[in-house]
């Protein structure tokens, strides 16, 4: 397995995110990499949790990342979540981003989750995708 993309991804990602401009005025509160210190205001974007798998073969090193990309948001309803999360869902499967390290060979979005948090005042949605990657 290779696990050396594993940044290469993380920056590809938050690089792909915050670089749409139409992503950026759904998410007034940002895009964070690691979950803020202080919750932000409004709705904002957490990329988060990575499941490895190994995907080698006689070609070479090869790995399947299952990231985790979290919409967050205190807006009444689900609606501005929903609208965040979907623009997420269009533009990261349609990506083939250069890495650092490694080739993505593919993204495939995998599941979604949307759910009440912190007491019903938060909504969140947890967008999981597959990021194949050779090399």
């Amino acid at each position: 397995m290779s696990y050396q993309s594993a940044a290469a991804v993380q920056v590809a990602l938050f690089d792909l995110l915050s670089g749409d401009a139409t992503l950026a005025g759904l998410v007034p509160g940002g895009l964070f990499d690691a979950p803020p210190p202080a919750t932000p205001q409004g709705t904002y974007v957490v990329l988060g949790d990575e499941d490895a798998i190994d995907r080698s073969d006689i070609s070479g090193p090869g790995a399947e990342h299952r990231v985790l990309v979290s919409v967050v948001s205190d807006a009444a309803g689900f609606l501005t979540a929903k609208t965040a999360a979907a623009r997420i869902a269009e533009i990261v499967p349609a990506a083939t981003p250069v890495l650092s390290t490694g080739r993505v060979v593919a993204i495939w979005f995998h599941q979604a989750q949307a759910r009440r948090a912190e007491g019903g005042a938060v909504r969140r949605i947890d967008l999981r995708f597959r990021v194949r990657v050779e090399g």
